[in-house]
């Protein structure tokens, strides 16, 4: 077994302990795989966490309060070194991560963050990027999706979205799971790839013209992209272009692309959190919002799948509460 296999390993038995731990063992489970100083990076209104007992004690245990009887699906896992930084100098990154994204199912039975419980079952989107060193796991980036939850829960808190919602499916060709071992080279291939689409494509924008990213270069006509509640999905390249970037680009004309915390590739697949990976100006209206000029940094997760050079899904969190803090817009505040 690989270094990736074993990681792979730790971290899906930690992901079963997890949810089959009671409130009890959780912590127990957690320190028994987590080094002592674990950094968690997390979303609005719960960003940021450090060690075991925190993590467990302010997310876990009243999530899972909240969550009875759940279950996890995973759509996609694998695993990777890193290569994250824009100058491509992986003697300043070469880490090694595991991540994975799916649906979690269960009875909404407690009041989550001020969200009221309903009693009905729920799907909730999460993402999850584990840093593996040394046998234990050094740095996560999770995220559910609130407003997707939100909308569930019967909270319109955003407009209604320009993609189609409640789409979150497992890639179309059910291979997302990569528990075994996966041909170095093709992984190698991909990671460039990405690395390419996201510094040499997304970078390249113009702040004027769609077409100066050269995105059909990059994207299968017929791509489905997954984006978060308040966005929705797209489900060809086109669709992509006209409901979603068209309309962030008019508000965030000079996002960019930043050293990100983690850039990995497994066979086909592709991943990368970046809290603060993307920063902007906000100078055009979005969604509900007139541009109000402030700074922004876009805390997301990303999945990708490319076949022949072309990316045919993409799997994408927002963190939309964070997003709507910055613009001085309380989401919570919506809930009626």
């Amino acid at each position: 077994m690989d270094l990736n296999e074993a990681n792979k390993a730790l971290v899906s038995a930690f992901w079963a302990d997890r949810e089959n731990s009671g409130s009890e063992a959780m912590s127990a489970c957690f320190a028994a795989v987590m080094s002592p100083e674990v950094a968690w990076h997390g979303f609005a209104p719960i960003l940021s966490l450090s060690g075991p007992n925190a993590i467990a004690d302010e997310f876990w245990m009243p999530f899972a309060e909240s969550f009875q009887d759940l279950t996890r699906e995973t759509h996609i896992f694998f695993g990777g070194e890193s290569n994250g930084r824009a100058d491509g100098d992986i003697s300043r990154d070469g880490r090694h991560w595991v991540t994975g994204t799916g649906l979690f199912h269960g009875t909404f039975a407690k009041d989550y963050l001020t969200i009221p419980a309903t009693g009905d079952k729920v799907s909730i989107r999460w993402g999850e990027f584990c840093c593996v060193a040394g046998g234990q796991i050094t740095e996560i980036y999770f995220m559910i999706d609130m407003v997707d939850l939100m909308q569930q829960a019967g909270h319109s808190v955003l407009p209604p979205a320009r993609g189609a919602d409640g789409m979150y499916p497992a890639p179309a060709a059910g291979d997302g799971v990569l528990d075994g071992s996966v041909d170095p080279n093709q992984s190698a291939l991909t990671l460039a790839h990405i690395r390419r689409f996201i510094y040499d494509g997304l970078n390249a924008f113009d702040e004027d013209d769609l077409s100066s990213m050269g995105m059909a270069d990059w994207f299968h006509e017929n791509a489905r992209w997954y984006g978060p509640g308040g966005i929705g999905a797209c489900l060809s390249f086109k669709e992509f272009e006209d409901l979603h970037q068209a309309p962030w680009l008019v508000a965030f004309p000079d996002r960019e692309v930043q050293d990100l915390d983690a850039i990995i590739a497994e066979g086909a697949y592709s991943a990368a959190p970046g809290y603060a990976g993307v920063l902007a100006t906000h100078t055009g209206p979005y969604l509900d919002q007139p541009a109000t000029g402030n700074q922004i940094q876009f805390n997301g997760l990303d999945w990708w799948k490319q076949v022949d050079g072309k990316y045919v899904e993409n799997w994408v969190f927002v963190d939309m509460v964070h997003l709507f803090d910055q613009f001085g817009v309380n989401l919570f505040d919506r809930l009626s």
